[in-house]
């Protein structure tokens, strides 16, 4: 790793994009993840890359679907409009077994919204990033350095499972700055036998497709893709907790939330109210086993979400009734403060104690 600059974290993202091998990036410009692009469109074409920005964002998911089918390591980037834009596309790729990185710095919504930040993207993310059966990693960062950690990173997943992987952020961990460390670069060259890259004589040639007119067929490839979908369930699950060895309040936040939770947490330490919070960074997988892990000692669990409540539903999925899941949150860009969420943890401190 390097000496710690101060970085955006939008441009975190690219940078560690590049030293991660990034080869093609394909984007428009949205707000809030404008300078993402922007750093892309002078750092590539030194570096003897592609950059290109698109006529619109449906031009660029199909671009990104062409590039990862010859091998090569791609990006894309947009906020909430945006993604709705590219669904099509990231359906595509998923159909087609393809690899590549989708980043969404979220706004408010629906509809335009506003460019405010918010998390009210994590449904589309989790459970409707495109039409059929198929999923796509999901990964939240929660600062300026975990956004470029999560983005080299992802490369490396996307190419393991042959699957899109998205980084959800907001536009508050967008346009922050904090100071990061950032990693070493790679060439981010992989062995891809099944990529559309030239035959060369040597092989049968490779077709990127996914479209299956016999039915077995499709159902064969689904169940296939279904079955590594059960093997990144089981390896990827990723999640931070922080205080909850013996926590009756437990929190669960992520990415900007999960940061005012935190100090929300330490305040109610500070006077006795045994509180923790979970910070899940994989949205998908959920990480199930870290509520698994704590839902037997739990009193009572606290969802707090930038929305109007999307993730409490993965968390009332996982706690199956065995313990009370409260929500609090706010939306259209306004942010929790760590006040309000220490009220909440408060009352139910309150309502715990007149059982």
């Amino acid at each position: 790793m390097s000496e710690k600059v101060l970085m955006k974290g939008n441009e975190a993202i690219a940078e560690a994009a590049l030293r991660a091998g990034c080869q093609c990036f394909f984007g428009y410009p949205i707000t809030p993840q404008t300078e993402l692009a922007a750093y892309m469109s002078k750092r590539m074409p030194k570096m003897g890359r592609v950059y290109l920005q698109a006529e619109s964002e449906i031009a660029a998911i199909n671009m990104v679907y062409g590039a990862a089918g010859t091998g090569a390591r791609v990006m894309t980037s947009s906020s909430s409009p945006g993604i709705s834009l590219k669904s099509e596309g990231i359906s595509y790729m998923a159909g087609a077994d393809l690899p590549g990185v989708i980043v969404n710095i979220t706004r408010g919504g629906p509809g335009l919204g506003g460019i405010q930040p918010a998390q009210s993207d994590y449904w589309q993310a989790t459970r409707a990033a495109g039409h059929g059966d198929f999923h796509m990693i999901v990964l939240a960062p929660s600062t300026v350095q975990e956004m470029a950690d999560e983005v080299y990173n992802a490369f490396d997943i996307a190419d393991r499972y042959r699957t899109p992987v998205m980084i959800l952020g907001d536009g508050m961990l967008g346009q922050m700055m904090e100071p990061v460390s950032l990693p070493e670069e790679k060439s981010g060259k992989t062995d891809k036998p099944w990529a559309a890259d030239g035959h060369r004589n040597k092989r049968k040639k490779n077709v990127i497709n996914s479209l299956f007119l016999k039915p077995q067929a499709l159902e064969d490839r689904n169940i296939e893709r279904f079955e590594r979908y059960d093997v990144i369930k089981k390896n990827e699950q990723r999640a931070e907790m922080y205080l909850t060895d013996d926590a009756e309040i437990v929190v669960v936040a992520f990415g900007a939330s999960a940061r005012v939770v935190r100090s929300a947490v330490d305040r109610a330490r500070s006077v006795g109210i045994k509180v923790g919070l979970i910070r899940p960074i994989t949205l998908w997988p959920y990480p199930t086993d870290a509520i698994e892990s704590v839902v037997d000692q739990a009193k009572k669990f606290l969802v707090v979400e930038m929305n109007m409540g999307q993730m409490v539903e993965d968390v009332r999925l996982a706690v199956a009734g065995r313990k009370a899941v409260d929500f609090f949150g706010h939306t259209g860009g306004i942010i929790p403060t760590p006040t309000e969420v220490f009220e909440q943890i408060e009352r139910i401190a309150a309502e715990k104690g007149e059982e």
